[in-house]
């Protein structure tokens, strides 16, 4: 059966997956895009518009020109260095032992290993993981449920228990022509408290900006109303209507779409500048709970980073940085941008694994 030139290039896309390159939903579709431009009669072309769209690091390039050598050339993909994994072996347990009893023992260890499989892809570094460990997890996103913080609202309720409400216990006693009666008390309602999320998708956290995105599609699904996403890189863009779609990886391709600078450079100091000018001071980030997604490392000078980042802790309810390697052994807050925001940070997270990620919902929710 011949393929057509969409899944020829696709199937590029997921051999290189395959290899370790990882190849986000964004960086496929501008291949296509590239050479659409370019056309696939020229081979030469065809190579550097992929190496140039599919590839993030030195890294890649290796396995990159061994998997377009055997994809283009016809020849089986057998040959590329990286460590081959040994399938896992499905074991089937008949019914008629389980009532016997002598399956069970095997089906709680199928569980048992399972469930720590499981657990062990919660605490494992996105950054390391395969294609498929990807693909598995993706779908512990929607066992995450963030609880968007509150705030007290100037509005009150009749409640048992509370503060007294002076004229309404004033008006219960006029009716009644001034003979005592029940002493009216309210309380104060609560509201959700406005969270903007700020994800940094420049070329150093390419590998966390996919997970990244699919945690803030999961804030905006669990408070629409409340909760706005921006992504910083040279420019900042505002994604939040395209996170809005129900369906996670079409709100991601979305998101891509809309995103002009993925994978580029960072000036996290105009970006936020850029945020505080537009948006926060107008009210979008005045009371809020501000969160982070970076590494810290930024292009510009420091200075400009920390004076923004003083202005938006002066007007938000709090400032969350959430930095992945935090979590890794060894690091030590070095870098300039860290430097220069910290001090107007409220809590300094990690943000490297689905743990984490937890985690940060906590923070945001207690915030």
């Amino acid at each position: 059966m011949a393929w057509t030139a969409d899944e020829c290039l696709l199937g590029f896309t997921r051999a290189l997956r395959a290899a370790g390159i990882s190849v986000t939903q964004d960086r496929a579709l501008t291949f296509l895009r590239c050479v659409t431009l370019v056309g696939m009669s020229d081979r030469k072309s065809l190579y550097w518009a992929g190496r140039a769209s599919l590839t993030c690091s030195p890294a890649d390039l290796d396995p990159y020109d061994q998997v377009f050598e055997q994809w283009f050339s016809g020849a089986r993909m057998d040959g590329i260095s990286r460590s081959q994994k040994t399938p896992p072996t499905a074991v089937q347990a008949v019914l008629e032992d389980a009532a016997d009893g002598t399956g069970s023992s095997e089906s709680e260890e199928m569980i048992r290993g399972l469930a720590s499989e499981r657990e062990v892809l919660r605490q494992r570094d996105i950054a390391s993981l395969t294609a498929n460990e990807r693909a598995a997890l993706r779908r512990q996103f929607a066992t995450l449920r963030p609880t968007p913080p509150t705030r007290r609202s100037r509005r009150h309720i009749r409640s048992r228990r509370g503060r007294i409400d002076g004229p309404a216990t004033l008006r219960s006693q006029l009716r009644r022509m001034g003979e005592p009666g029940v002493i009216v008390r309210h309380r104060f309602t609560r509201r959700s408290r406005r969270v903007v999320l700020l994800v940094d998708v420049s070329g150093s956290m390419s590998a966390y900006a996919d997970a990244l995105l699919r945690l803030a599609h999961t804030f905006v699904q669990s408070a629409p109303r409340s909760t706005e996403v921006f992504t910083i890189g040279t420019r900042l863009t505002h994604v939040t209507r395209a996170l809005r779609h129900r369906d996670g990886d079409q709100a991601l391709l979305d998101a891509g779409l809309a995103v002009a600078d993925w994978s580029g450079g960072t000036r996290l100091g105009e970006a936020v500048g850029a945020f505080m000018d537009r948006w926060g001071r107008r009210g979008m980030a005045r009371g809020a709970v501000v969160v982070v997604f970076s590494d810290g490392w930024e292009r510009a000078q420091p200075d400009v980073l920390g004076g923004q980042m003083r202005q938006l802790s002066a007007v938000a309810h709090r400032v969350i940085w959430v930095n992945p390697h935090r979590g890794k052994t060894g690091y030590a807050p070095v870098q300039s941008g860290i430097v220069a925001a910290l001090p107007h940070v409220d809590d300094f997270v990690a943000g490297h694994s689905m743990a984490a990620f937890s985690e940060v919902a906590e923070v945001v929710a207690r915030a």
